[in-house]
């Protein structure tokens, strides 16, 4: 007869072994000792630094070596990462355990994962100390580059040179030679004055504009490697002023089964699976605005005008990460209303402009660029 007290021996050991990944079970007292390690707040800065350098790849010989930051920027980039960013998963641990920590680095449950972090070799050590510098970068955040201040820098030299020279010219005359003065008060207007004019030409436009999205959304696997129609998602673009952004029950007619992406793993699609079950939305950044003294429909241009996505959007089957890609100033759309003939079969035409129209099915012309019905009217666009 079966020893129950064997049996349930066995079935302890089974459940450690099943849960640690190790070949022989944990006793009590490495039990106690983990708790203890997983347990521990205070660190000393030396202790931080083996944390970073763990987190860098950089504690361990090459073949031992875990290198969190070569899937997991801890920098900014315009390039979509599949996986998610330093600054995230240190925010989505926070307030959890080490013990938490150490269950999904070495023994994930997405199939992605656990790829990736297949034969990954930490201490229970390892794991706190990784974590205690994962704290510390929710404050440190994502590093971005420092903007270019070139033509500032410029503007600020062709100014101090510009006065100089008019201060030398009027009052001191330490150049004998008037022409010197005039020559470098030349120069730096002109600079100035170039610089000024780009700048204020550019004010207000944001052409290859590509803000980080709250979830990684890519038109190049949807639109492009699925085939999904742009009207599919942004159902509103053929009758109303604007596309739209699709609503989260939209998302999971799909998602409701397509749980795991091919790239991402989990990751990103439980985010948008998550907002939909606590019923709130996803807090896309948008990346096409006009100013408010513009009007724009979309429902003018896709249904009447019957102009394609990608005429203004770009290809963006093609684009993992989405961008704007014109600056969307009056001069580009007057250039599209100058050189775009219209459809004139269209039964919009034959309703709004009957006499070109009539003109075209009598014979009389031929095409009509789209600024003859309304596209160079002020009153059209700024009303």
């Amino acid at each position: 007869m079966f020893d129950p007290y064997l049996a349930k021996s066995l079935r302890y050991i089974l459940s450690v072994i099943l849960l640690t990944g190790n070949s022989l079970p944990l006793l009590p007292s490495d039990l106690q000792e983990a708790d203890t390690v997983f347990s521990r707040k205070e660190f000393s800065a030396e202790e931080l630094v083996r944390g970073e350098r763990l987190f860098y790849g950089l504690a361990y010989p090459a073949e031992m070596t875990v290198d969190c930051e070569k899937c997991h920027n801890t920098k900014w980039s315009d390039s979509l990462n599949w996986n998610p960013d330093a600054l995230e998963i240190s925010v989505k641990y926070l307030n959890k355990s080490g013990a938490d920590l150490q269950a999904v680095l070495l023994r994930p449950k997405g199939k992605k994962m656990a790829e990736v972090h297949n034969n990954f070799q930490l201490t229970n050590e390892d794991v706190v100390l990784i974590k205690a510098y994962m704290d510390r970068f929710v404050d440190v955040g994502i590093k971005k580059q420092k903007p270019v201040v070139t033509n500032l820098l410029l503007l600020i030299i062709s100014f101090v040179v510009f006065s100089i020279s008019l201060t030398d010219l009027i009052i001191k005359r330490i150049f004998r030679n008037s022409r010197f003065n005039l020559m470098l008060l030349t120069v730096s207007s002109v600079v100035m004055i170039w610089i000024l004019a780009a700048g204020a030409i550019a004010f207000g436009r944001a052409r290859d504009y590509s803000p980080d999205q709250p979830v990684k959304f890519s038109h190049y696997v949807h639109a492009g490697q699925n085939k999904t129609d742009c009207n599919y998602c942004h159902y509103s673009a053929r009758s109303a002023k604007s596309a739209g952004i699709p609503a989260g029950n939209i998302c999971l007619n799909c998602h409701f089964l397509v749980r795991s992406g091919t790239r991402s793993g989990v990751t990103e699609i439980s985010k948008v699976t998550g907002a939909y079950d606590n019923n709130e939305p996803v807090k896309w950044v948008r990346i096409y605005r006009l100013p408010d003294f513009v009007f724009f429909s979309h429902a003018q241009h896709v249904t009447a005008g019957e102009i394609a996505c990608e005429s203004c959007h770009g290809d963006v089957k093609t684009m993992d990460r989405l961008y704007q890609v014109p600056d969307l100033s009056m001069g580009w759309c007057i250039k599209c209303h100058d050189t775009r003939k219209v459809n004139l079969t269209n039964t919009y035409y034959k309703t709004y402009f009957s006499g070109i129209y009539n003109d075209f099915t009598a014979g009389r012309t031929d095409s009509v660029m789209a600024a003859v019905t309304g596209g160079r009217d002020c009153g059209n666009c700024h009303y």
